[in-house]
C-alpha cells in the first residue's frame, strides 16, 4: 500500500475506532462486536508499524501502554485542585445552606454521587489529549499521561477542537475489575488490594503503562478547571457540555432549589450504594451558578460553595457459625469467618477474612459469638468486634496441621501468618503452576490462569513438574484449545527446558526468594545440586542475601517433597545448570545505576554487559553507587547523582570503558 493511501485508511480507521470506543465505554451501547473492533485495531496497528509517521496522539493504538518509565514528572496545577469540606449529618447541611443564602439569593444546588477514587486533571489542546496528572497536594501533582491514555473512557480527541480545556475527574476501579484483580493476586500469592480505591491509585501510578492497561480502570469527569473557546455559566451546563464533547460525566447530577430536596436525593444515592458497579463514599452538593460561586469564594482549604456529605458505615450484628481455613500459594493459612447472612450496603454477605491469629486474639473471636460486621469501603466485609460471646465460646486457634495435606504448619518469629511446610501441598498447586509459568519464571507462553485451572481441574497435572509430561493429545480436547493451540503449548513447555537455572529456582516459588535473589544464588552455586547442598551460612554470605532468605531456602530444600519435585524436573530434561557467565572482572566491586533511554542498548542489555564484567546494577542512587549510566530524558536519578558527586557517564563513555577489557 502506498503511503498516501495508507494515510487515508489510517485516518478512517482512527475515526471509526474512536467512535466505537465512545459507544462502548462511555454510552455503554456498542454497535459492533469486539471481534470487529479488534480486527480494525490490528489493521491500524499494522499501518502505523509500516509507516510510523502516521501514528497520531489520538490513535487508539496509544491506549495499550508503552515502555516502562521510572519517572513521574511534577506538574504544577494552574487552577488548584481543592478538596471539599466534609459534613456528616443533616444539621451540617442546613448550616451550609444558611451560609450560602446569607450571601446569594435563590441558589440552585447540584447533587452528585461522590466517587471513591483518585482525582486527576486532563488537559486538551485543539481538542487533543496532551497531558494528564494526579491531584497531588492540590497544587503540584505528577504526570501520568501514558497511564491515563489506557483508560478507554477518556477521549483522546474531543468532539469539538477547543483551543484549550482542562477538566477534573475521578479515576476508579469498577467492582468487577477489582474482584478479577484480587483473584489474580491471590493466585499469584500476592497481597491483594484492600479496596477498589487503593487498587485504582496503585494501578494509575504503575511505572509500566501496560500494567495499568490490564487493570481496566474507568473515570467520571465532574468539573471544568479551565476553558477557552466556549462560555459556560453553570455547573449543570458544564456537565452537559462535557458529555457532548465525549466525556463520561458524573453518573447523576440533578438540580434542586432547596435543601430538603437535596437531602432526599442524598438519601436516594445512599440507598443505591449497593447497586452501583463502583464505590462511592458520599454525595457532593454544589452551588450551580458560577457567578454565585465567585461571590461565595473559598477559604484557604475549601470552596465555600460546596460540601461533601459522608455516609456512615453500616454495621450489623450476626452469629459466627464457623471459621474456615484457606491455604494460599505460599502455604499461608488464612482464616475466614462464616456467619449468618446479613444485608450490608445493598448486598447480602456471609463471609469475612479474619487475617491471622493475632487479629483473632485481639478481638477474642470464637465460634458461636455474636459479631459486629460492616463493609470496609462499602465493598469488603470485615469483622469489627465481638458484641457477645457464645455460652461455650473459646478463642479460635488456627491449626498446626495443614487442613489440606496434613503436613505440619509453623509460624516464623517475625511473621503474623502460619504456613504449611509441604511444597507439594495440593492447595498450593494451581497458584504454584501459574507462578511457575509466568514471564519472569519459566515463561511458558500460552499457559495463563484459565488454562492452568483447566489442566488442574481435568487432573492432567498436580504439580509444575507434571507440565513436562503432558502431550498435545491430552491438551487438545480442553475448552478453547485445538490441535494447533495444544501443540503450541507443548512446544512452549519444551522450550522452557532450556531456561537458566535461576528461572527454575524463581519458578519454584520459594518464600522470600525473588527473581534477583535467584540470579545471585545461581552465580554462587551454578548447579541445582550445589544449591541444594549449600548450608544456610554459605547462602547468607552472598552479597544481597540475609539470614531470613537463607533459612527459607534451606527449609524448602530440606523437605523430601522438594527433592522429589527436582528429580522429576531432572528426568524430564529441564536444565539444572546456571548459564550466567562472567566473562571479565572489569567492574568487579563496582555498582551501577541506569537511567534514561540509551541510544543503542536497552537497559536490560546494558545490565547484562555490566554483570558479565563482575559489576552490580541497583535501582536507586546512593553513596555506594560508583557510576550512573544516563541516557536521554534522565530524571531525578541524575539530579541525585550530581548532588552526591557520583560520576555520570553516557553510553559512549560506557563502551570506551568496556574496550579497556
Amino acid at each position: 500500500m502506498e503511503k498516501e493511501q495508507a494515510a487515508r485508511r489510517a485516518e478512517n480507521l482512527r475515526e471509526q475506532l474512536n467512535y466505537h470506543s465512545y459507544r462502548y465505554y462511555v454510552l455503554d451501547n456498542p454497535q459492533i462486536s469486539d471481534y470487529d473492533y479488534d480486527k480494525m485495531l490490528r489493521e491500524l496497528k499494522g499501518l502505523e508499524e509500516q509507516f510510523p509517521e502516521l501514528t497520531t496522539p489520538d490513535s487508539p493504538t496509544q491506549r495499550v501502554g508503552g515502555e516502562a518509565d521510572n519517572r513521574f514528572e511534577k506538574v504544577t496545577h494552574t487552577v488548584q485542585m481543592a478538596s471539599l469540606q466534609d459534613v456528616f449529618d443533616r444539621s451540617e447541611l442546613e448550616a451550609f445552606d444558611e451560609r450560602v443564602r446569607e450571601q446569594v439569593k435563590t441558589p440552585l444546588y447540584v447533587v452528585e454521587p461522590k466517587i471513591d477514587g483518585l482525582s486527576v486533571s486532563l488537559e486538551y489542546r485543539d481538542g487533543i489529549f496532551v497531558r494528564g496528572s494526579t491531584r497531588g497536594d492540590g497544587f503540584v501533582g505528577e504526570d501520568v499521561t501514558a497511564n491515563l491514555k489506557t483508560i478507554r473512557s477518556i477521549p483522546l480527541k474531543l468532539q469539538k477542537p477547543l483551543p484549550y480545556l482542562e477538566v477534573r475527574g475521578e479515576v476508579f476501579m469498577p467492582h468487577a475489575s477489582f474482584w478479577e484483580l484480587v483473584k489474580q493476586q491471590e493466585l499469584n500469592g500476592e497481597a491483594p488490594f484492600k479496596n477498589p480505591r487503593n487498587a485504582a491509585a496503585g494501578s494509575l501510578r504503575q511505572k509500566d503503562s501496560k500494567i495499568t492497561a490490564s487493570r481496566k480502570l474507568d473515570i467520571f469527569v465532574f468539573n471544568i478547571q479551565q476553558l477557552e473557546g466556549e462560555e459556560i455559566t453553570s455547573h449543570k451546563q458544564s456537565l452537559d457540555f462535557l458529555k457532548s464533547l465525549g466525556f463520561k460525566p458524573s453518573p447523576s447530577y440533578n438540580v434542586y432549589d432547596n435543601m430538603a430536596d437535596c437531602m432526599k436525593e442524598i438519601d436516594r444515592i445512599g440507598e443505591m450504594r449497593g447497586e452501583y458497579t463502583f464505590d462511592i463514599d458520599g454525595a457532593v452538593i454544589k452551588v450551580d451558578d458560577f457567578a454565585q460561586r465567585r461571590q461565595l469564594g473559598e477559604t484557604s482549604k475549601f470552596p465555600k460553595w460546596a460540601v461533601a456529605f459522608k455516609y456512615p458505615p453500616e454495621e450489623k450484628k450476626t452469629k459466627l457459625l464457623d471459621i474456615q481455613i484457606n491455604v494460599g500459594r505460599t502455604g499461608a493459612l488464612t482464616p475466614t469467618a462464616v456467619f449468618e447472612p446479613v444485608s450490608l450496603a445493598g448486598t447480602t454477605v456471609s463471609r469475612a477474612v479474619l487475617h491471622n491469629q493475632d487479629f483473632i486474639n485481639e478481638k477474642q473471636i470464637g465460634i458461636g459469638d455474636i459479631i459486629v460486621v460492616r463493609k470496609a469501603g462499602d465493598i469488603i466485609p470485615e469483622v469489627v468486634s465481638v458484641a457477645e460471646h457464645g455460652p461455650d465460646s473459646l478463642v479460635f486457634r488456627i491449626p498446626e496441621i495443614c487442613p489440606v495435606c496434613g503436613a505440619s504448619c509453623l509460624r516464623e518469629a517475625d511473621e503474623a501468618v502460619i504456613r504449611c511446610t509441604n511444597p507439594e501441598c495440593p492447595a498450593t498447586v494451581l497458584r504454584n503452576i501459574i507462578h511457575f509459568a509466568s514471564r519472569n519464571a519459566m515463561n511458558i507462553d500460552g499457559l495463563g490462569t484459565a488454562l492452568a485451572e483447566s489442566l488442574v481441574e481435568h487432573q492432567l497435572i498436580s504439580s509444575s513438574a507434571d507440565l513436562y509430561y503432558l502431550t498435545a493429545e491430552q491438551v487438545e480436547p480442553l475448552e478453547r484449545m485445538g490441535k494447533k493451540s495444544a501443540q503450541n503449548l507443548i512446544d512452549a513447555i519444551e522450550n522452557s527446558k532450556q531456561n537458566d537455572l535461576s528461572r527454575l529456582i524463581f519458578g519454584l516459588g520459594i518464600r522470600n526468594i525473588g527473581q534477583k535473589a535467584a540470579e545471585l544464588l545461581c552465580k554462587k552455586f551454578p548447579t541445582i545440586d550445589a544449591v541444594m547442598d549449600a548450608s544456610a551460612e554459605e547462602i547468607s554470605s552472598i552479597d544481597g542475601f540475609g539470614d531470613v532468605m537463607a533459612q527459607s531456602l534451606r527449609e524448602y530444600f530440606d523437605h523430601p517433597q522438594a527433592h522429589h519435585l527436582i528429580e522429576r524436573f531432572r528426568a524430564a530434561g529441564v536444565n539444572m545448570e546456571s548459564r550466567q557467565k562472567q566473562t571479565g572482572s572489569l567492574f568487579e566491586g563496582k555498582t551501577f545505576v541506569l537511567t534514561g533511554t540509551l541510544p543503542t542498548y536497552t537497559r536490560e542489555q546494558a545490565k547484562e554487559l555490566i554483570e558479565a564484567q563482575g559489576g552490580k546494577v541497583t535501582g536507586s542512587v546512593s553513596k555506594k553507587t560508583d557510576y550512573l549510566l544516563a541516557g536521554e530524558d534522565a530524571g531525578s536519578k541524575l539530579v541525585k547523582a550530581q548532588s552526591l558527586n557520583i560520576p555520570v557517564i553516557d553510553e559512549a563513555e560506557f563502551l570506551e570503558m568496556l574496550k579497556q577489557e
